[in-house]
């Protein structure tokens, strides 16, 4: 980062120099605590990506989704449903048996 020092391996030590430099790249404002904390925060995130680089991972498929998925949407079942006219009877505009709503746009009518 700042320096020409390799924080990707095992065993390398971000500084606080470094946490700086990215909080400048993300232009954000941080106060001495804030740098300290953050630059261990993101040594631990380096660190962790660290090993998972490290994993033996030839031959083996990346799966198309990290969790098991299932579907947990009902089945559509035809079931009665609200009465068209008393529903629109408690409307405050209907046109053509439909809601009337004011446009987006323009004047309200």
């Amino acid at each position: 980062m700042a320096g020409d020092e390799d924080i990707s391996g095992a065993g390398a030590r971000l500084t606080r120099e470094d946490a700086a430099y990215v909080a400048r790249l993300a232009r954000i404002d941080l106060t001495d605590e804030e740098l300290d904390l953050y630059a261990g925060q993101l040594a631990a995130v380096l660190e962790h990506a660290a090993q998972v680089a490290a994993l033996a991972t030839a031959g083996v498929e990346p799966p198309a989704h990290p969790l098991p998925l299932r579907n947990v949407l009902r089945d559509d079942e035809v079931r009665p449903s609200l009465d068209r006219e008393e529903v629109l009877g408690q409307a405050p505009a209907v046109e053509d048996g439909r809601f009337s709503v004011p446009p987006i746009l323009g004047e309200v009518p």
